[in-house]
């Protein structure tokens, strides 16, 4: 159906139909309320965008600014211009779409233009979805609400509003994130052609969808709402002005931010995308860049830079799972390179997965055992980064490890030490000992593709007991409580090797005396 703007007037009222704003004011001023400035700023921008068919928008505002009322207003508004729609309510939670669905009957039913659009029937007016009296026959409800994990298949909807579908208990953790992402892509199958989208929310966490930038170790290559017209309207302008000074004065809002801490401040308060709860690694805090290791040989010396410092120990660790594809604990290995100046470097890290392919006839000799495929996968990182060394977690799956890596190693004529390393310290105890020192003195950096991977996210959302996801934190722990192996200074075998500074080979001094 056909959604644009009438040219004439409707049944429900006899005049010409009055504007959003208008709409708004006069329920507020039956209520004995005014309109504060935001809300008047909130309900221009709704209008303009539904006048010039700018169909996909985001409202963001401050915690409690009434911005669920005055979109729950633009719906009875649009109910009375044009009684055919049929607006789709999602949230969190099938109760706190409810809520939006609640108060639009409350208008509909008492506010002085649209008396007319309640139906006779009590069984068009339930709890959760309502249909007016409108000239058309249709199979959908004028309103319905329904929560994010519903069933939505088969709806048809001009206008879908998201109202706070981003909350802590849908986006805390990665896979939370990805199935909230899924859900809403199937609104693009509700949505008749033409219809509106409609969001409104503030962001719960650093990866929020409604990120003005795409986050690179989230995966991302563009925003989840990109291309979408934005209105914003933080608590404290950049003049640090409120935006509703009679509800929130200055002494109010420094009461609030000491209440609810810096982080959930700025993201309920002045929506900017952080982590409500406070984390204990800010990837912030690490350096980042793109300079690649550089490996000479002069004068009988072997050295190794990076971004022209000379390089003077490494460490690499290996924390070792099954590695089966998106399946289990992650199977990671990172190394770490220490310059002349004591600065660490986080140069990479990967995780490992077998091929599944590959596993066919392993047993007959016709392909490679899973933990095969990941030794070569190290194998082959230890020579890309010109490793002296790799400590191997042996607990658990990693005990029959350092074996077969020596093995593989052998075969591949890479002359690698492998160190079998057994962790009993507790885990969150070993990557806060490890992370802390390095990174309140800013002396940790990190190469530009260690941020395309999951290790940022996990530092910023690691919390000590908090159960998320830590393999590549524990590697990288791993590299930095390792004690690091100095790079020799002399070249070794030119024959299949990943360095010559690795060593192996010896050394002739001159002198004037026999042996």
């Amino acid at each position: 159906m056909t959604i644009s703007p009438p040219t004439t007037t409707t049944a429900t009222t006899e005049t010409a139909p009055l504007d959003f704003p208008e709409f708004a004011w006069i329920w507020n001023h039956a209520l004995g309320l005014t309109t504060p400035v935001h809300q008047r700023r909130m309900a221009r921008w709704l209008s303009a965008r539904w006048r010039q068919h700018e169909r996909e928008c985001l409202l963001m505002a401050f915690r409690n600014s009434g911005k669920s009322t005055v979109v729950g207003l633009f719906c009875a508004w649009l109910l009375w211009r044009w009684p055919d729609l049929r607006i789709m309510v999602l949230a969190a939670d099938h109760a706190l779409a409810k809520k939006m669905v609640r108060n639009v009957k409350r208008i509909i039913e008492h506010h002085p233009l649209t008396k007319g659009l309640k139906p006779p029937r009590r069984d068009q007016w339930a709890a959760d979805q309502f249909t007016v009296n409108r000239p058309g026959e249709l199979r959908d409800p004028s309103m319905l609400a329904r929560g994010i994990g519903g069933n939505i298949t088969g709806s048809r909807a001009d206008v879908v509003v998201c109202d706070d579908v981003e909350v802590p208990n849908t986006c805390d953790t990665a896979p939370k994130r990805a199935d909230l992402r899924a859900r809403l892509s199937e609104l693009d199958y509700i949505l008749v052609p033409g219809g509106m989208q409609l969001y409104v929310g503030t962001p719960h966490t650093f990866y929020t969808i409604y990120g003005r930038a795409p986050r690179a170790e989230a995966g991302e290559s563009r925003p989840f709402l990109d291309g979408f017209h934005r209105l914003e309207i933080p608590l404290v302008d950049g003049r640090g002005r409120s935006a509703w000074p009679e509800r929130f004065p200055p002494e109010k809002i420094d009461g609030i931010r000491r209440r609810t801490g810096p982080n959930k401040f700025r993201s309920q308060m002045l929506l900017e995308p952080v982590n409500i709860a406070d984390g204990r690694l800010d990837p912030d805090r690490l350096r980042l860049y793109d300079d690649e290791l550089v490996y000479t040989e002069g004068n009988g010396e072997a050295t190794l830079t990076l971004g022209g410092r000379r390089l003077v120990s490494a460490s690499c660790f290996w924390d070792p799972a099954y590695g089966a594809p998106g399946k289990g604990d992650g199977s990671v290995v990172a190394c770490v390179f220490t310059d002349e100046d004591g600065a660490y470097h986080l140069h990479r890290i990967r995780w490992l997965e077998h091929d599944p392919a590959a596993l066919a006839g392993a047993g007959a000799g016709a392909g490679e055992d899973e933990a095969t495929q990941q030794c070569r996968a190290v194998a082959a990182f230890l020579r890309d980064n010109h490793l002296p060394s790799v400590r191997v977690e042996s607990n658990g799956v990693g005990k029959f490890l350092p074996g077969l890596l020596q093995k593989v190693l052998a075969e591949d004529g890479l002359r690698c030490a492998v160190v079998p390393t057994a962790s009993s310290r507790n885990k969150d105890a070993r990557i806060i000992d490890a992370f802390d020192a390095v990174l309140a003195a800013g002396a940790l950096s990190a190469h530009r593709s260690v941020w395309t991977t999951p290790f940022v996210a996990e530092m910023r959302e690691w919390r000590p007991g908090g159960g998320g996801r830590d393999d590549g934190l524990d590697a990288v722990a791993g590299c930095l409580a390792a004690e690091p192996v100095r790079l020799p200074r002399t070249p070794g075998p030119t024959a299949k090797r990943p360095g010559a500074w690795r060593g192996g080979g010896g050394w002739k001094a001159e002198s004037d005396f026999g042996v």
